[in-house]
């Protein structure tokens, strides 16, 4: 099917509120103006000094703290500072980390403005992790908190050349994703630069840093002494019809995982967020309705769900989705407690929905959730993976929600920096 063929206007009947919460997202980030500084450097020392098993130290991050007393770690949340995230162990160190990185939702609707207001690319298929180059080293972790390399990068302040440049202060930190074929970072996001926030800056504005500043620095080059990874851009696109058709189509160097669309004003926002979303079909992603630990399709969709304190099954959002409600009896006799992630299969009653909102659902309960699991399903996967078995959101009908594009040229999008 070619880009530039018509096509109306496409409407799903309402199955969330992801659009009015994409709404209230860019209207708070404008009102809740943070200490984006301070929680760079909170991010980027707690990355290259929390407790691991790598066998090496690992430098601390050389930051002044703020005057402040000694606390002791708290309930755990994602706006623990470095004194507090340095005490977590365990589970909770996992769970610190996995909420550092911005999570897209999945698209179970049609974003409004789709080809004005955003952006398309293709996913690289990997593991996400945190990258952060300071003092001479270059640290990446994943989404649990685990190592996964200890190397030397052409990043700022990255390898302990004979030649170093910038200060103790001039840390970076990356989103990426590490693609194992060709050993090679790719950068979806820029989070800081050379001890520069982009925590609240727009997303127009950090493809455009990114792209205009990694390049510089040799990063992108192959691999060497002081260069153990090559690190790598990805292709983004303005979401007109000729952008998703090529974020859709066109060969990339890395193995697709599905398509990224970000909203280009949202900032970057730790943890799930409708600004940014995740769409497949088995044409651009391997790995579409979830399997087993076989890698077979399972004959009933399951999901991960947390018990709260009166019985209630709740999703990871925040505020969380409500699914159902266990028994008391039944929660007592199987020795379940609240904070319990249950694994459930979704039974021939299905999910109902009523103006947009979920009414009921059939849960089977099949026992607790894996132990290394960290958090409950997004009611956004849930539901995705429940239209993938039924009604799919197809790739035909996010071409019919986008304009056609009258003048641009079939290629990457120049992101410039605006008033």
């Amino acid at each position: 099917m070619a880009p530039h063929d018509l096509r109306r206007p496409f409407k799903r009947p309402a199955i969330s509120d992801q659009q009015r919460r994409r709404e209230l997202s860019l209207q708070r980030q404008s009102q809740n103006r943070r200490d984006a500084q301070q929680q760079a450097r909170c991010l980027a020392s707690s990355v290259l000094s929390l407790q691991s098993q790598y066998p090496d130290p690992v430098p601390e991050l050389e930051i002044e703290p703020e005057s402040q007393p000694q606390q002791e770690a708290g309930p755990l949340t994602k706006d623990l500072d470095i004194r507090q995230a340095s005490k977590l162990r365990g589970p909770e160190v996992r769970k610190w980390f996995a909420s550092q990185l911005m999570l897209p939702e999945w698209m179970i609707d049609v974003p409004d403005r789709l080809s004005h207001d955003w952006y398309v690319f293709a996913r690289p298929a990997g593991k996400r992790c945190i990258v952060v180059s300071s003092n001479g080293t270059t640290v990446s972790r994943e989404r649990n908190g685990s190592i996964l390399h200890h190397f030397p990068s052409a990043l700022p302040s990255g390898a302990r050349t004979k030649d170093p440049s910038g200060s103790a202060q001039s840390y970076c930190i990356l989103d990426c994703i590490f693609h194992e074929l060709d050993q090679t970072y790719y950068v979806i996001d820029m989070v800081c630069w050379r001890g520069y926030s982009l925590y609240d800056c727009t997303a127009e504005f950090r493809f455009f840093w990114l792209n205009s500043k990694l390049a510089e620095t040799g990063a992108c080059d192959a691999p060497s002494h002081y260069h153990k990874f090559r690190f790598s851009t990805v292709p983004v696109y303005n979401c007109d019809q000729r952008g998703l058709y090529s974020a859709y189509i066109e060969s990339v160097p890395y193995a697709k995982d599905g398509l990224l669309f970000y909203n280009k004003h949202a900032h970057y926002q730790t943890g799930n967020t409708p600004l940014a979303l995740v769409w497949k079909d088995e044409k651009c992603s391997q790995y579409v309705i979830d399997t087993d630990s076989k890698g077979q399709v399972l004959s009933q969709q399951q999901v991960v769900l947390e018990l709260q304190e009166d019985g209630k099954l709740s999703t990871s959002d925040d505020p969380p989705v409500i699914f159902g409600c266990l028994d008391g009896e039944f929660i007592q006799k199987s020795g379940l407690q609240s904070g319990s992630l249950l694994k459930f299969a979704i039974g021939n009653g299905g999910l109902s929905f009523v103006d947009g909102k979920l009414e009921k659902s059939d849960l089977n309960y099949l026992g607790k959730s894996n132990r290394a699991r960290m958090f409950a399903d997004s009611y956004s996967k849930v539901i995705f993976q429940y239209m993938v078995r039924h009604t799919p959101l197809k790739f035909d009908d996010l071409l019919a929600s986008v304009s056609p594009s009258d003048d641009e040229e079939n290629k990457p999008c120049d992101v410039e920096m605006v008033d």
